[in-house]
């Protein structure tokens, strides 16, 4: 990975100095993921700032466009929010913790600090996963350890981006989950996708009634096509079972076996491990 990703402090007290810095003179992150802002949210934190003041210093860079004759000194790296609330709040100047970082590990560094932010859109975390993977060039399971997620669940949030832009403006505007848009994945075609999420949004279906009327659809679809046998979910779930049941059986006749489960846009990877060196217990 190109850059070092820098560990700040919300305060001064761990050795970091804080520097009040012209707010006019900070620059807004370009590689931010968050693309949408409650302003409900952002007016409370502007009291919050009025009354108590900034309690978590902005993380800045020197702005690193030579070129931009514009006022702009720093670019933001963390602190989004604050910073919105700070100018809503009237102030003239900010605390920031000033850092060295290039422009690819300024991006990766507002990518993360929004991934682990609770509020962060379905769709918005998506892409700013894709997008880390592309700035440090990672594979699925290296992201996953970099935001402490697992690898299925990076894997599952990178196929909501496969959505179309009006499914996902859909999506967000009438506030569906993401398992709701995985639940849509399982639809090929566009347009009954598009007729489904209607039918979700209309009458309000939850993830269980969803799961389940798509599945009726699915159904369906597959019936007057005998030769193409379809793999229901749970029949897929029980051949899983199945797999590590015969692992932990043959376990438990004295042969050590590791076993490992990932899985892809297309598949459940099951691999299993069999030492050559291990003295096996006869019974």
């Amino acid at each position: 990975m190109t850059g070092t990703l820098v560990k700040t402090k919300s305060v001064d007290n761990y050795g970091y100095k804080v520097s009040m810095i012209d707010i006019e003179r900070i620059m807004p992150n370009r590689s931010q993921p968050r693309t949408v802002f409650d302003n409900e949210s952002l007016a409370a934190l502007s009291e919050s700032i009025k009354t108590h003041g900034i309690l978590q210093p902005l993380t800045v860079r020197p702005y690193p466009d030579k070129s931009d004759f514009s006022n702009f000194q720093y670019e933001l790296i963390a602190g989004e929010r604050r910073l919105r609330a700070s100018k809503l709040a009237g102030l003239k100047k900010v605390p920031c913790i000033i850092t060295e970082s290039d422009t690819t590990t300024s991006a990766a560094l507002a990518i993360i600090e929004n991934l682990h932010r609770s509020d962060l859109g379905v769709f918005e975390e998506a892409t700013a996963i894709a997008a880390l993977i592309e700035i440090y060039g990672l594979t699925q399971e290296e992201a996953a350890q970099q935001l402490s997620m697992t690898q299925a669940s990076v894997a599952n949030k990178l196929r909501l981006l496969k959505l179309s832009a009006e499914e996902k403006e859909k999506i967000s505007e009438n506030n569906l989950s993401e398992r709701h848009a995985r639940a849509l994945l399982r639809i090929k075609s566009t347009d009954i996708r598009k007729s489904v999420l209607d039918h979700i949004i209309k009458y309000n279906l939850n993830v269980r009634q969803t799961e389940e009327y798509i599945e009726k659809i699915l159904d369906k679809s597959d019936e007057n096509k005998p030769t193409t046998e379809k793999v229901k979910t749970k029949d897929l779930k029980e051949l899983i079972f199945c797999i590590h049941k015969a692992v932990e059986e043959t376990r438990n006749g004295g042969l050590a076996i590791r076993t490992k489960q990932t899985e892809t846009d297309s598949d459940i990877v099951v691999t299993i491990s069999i030492p050559k060196n291990q003295n096996v217990v006869s019974a």
